[in-house]
């Protein structure tokens, strides 16, 4: 994909509330969402603090399509890719400060780091 356009940062920065899609060894899909949902670099991260199961399926199929959407605008966006899970690193780091920034870095286990290669609008009629 290259870059993120402004108004697909704005609707993440705003709404941090993503609903990142694993699927787990037996095939059925995990869909709980995370509010540390934000963009760094052009790629769409996640913190890991209460959801080893959905890093474990990562880690087994990295494929993901993150969904992140404005419910008033009924508009958003779904950032299609390929995910690495990280534990320590610059990246890492520089997500770390991020979430120190929001009170929750301590309890950060691992962070997502979404490869971002697609990114479809996502919209709900009224």
């Amino acid at each position: 994909m290259g870059t993120l356009s402004e108004d697909m940062r704005r609707v993440v920065g705003e709404q941090r509330l993503g609903f990142p899609t694993t699927l787990r060894p037996d095939g059925t899909p995990n869909l709980p969402p995370k509010g540390t949902t934000d963009v760094r670099d052009d790629r769409v991260i996640f913190a890991d603090i209460r959801s080893p199961r959905r890093f474990a399926n990562l880690r087994l199929d990295p494929a993901t399509c993150v969904n992140v959407f404005d419910p008033i605008l009924r508009k958003g966006y779904r950032f299609k890719g390929t995910a690495a899970v990280l534990k320590k690193g610059d990246p890492f780091e520089e997500a770390l400060d991020l979430y120190r920034d929001r009170g929750v870095s301590s309890r950060v286990r691992a962070v997502g780091v979404v490869e971002v290669g697609r990114v479809p609008p996502l919209t709900a009629p009224a």
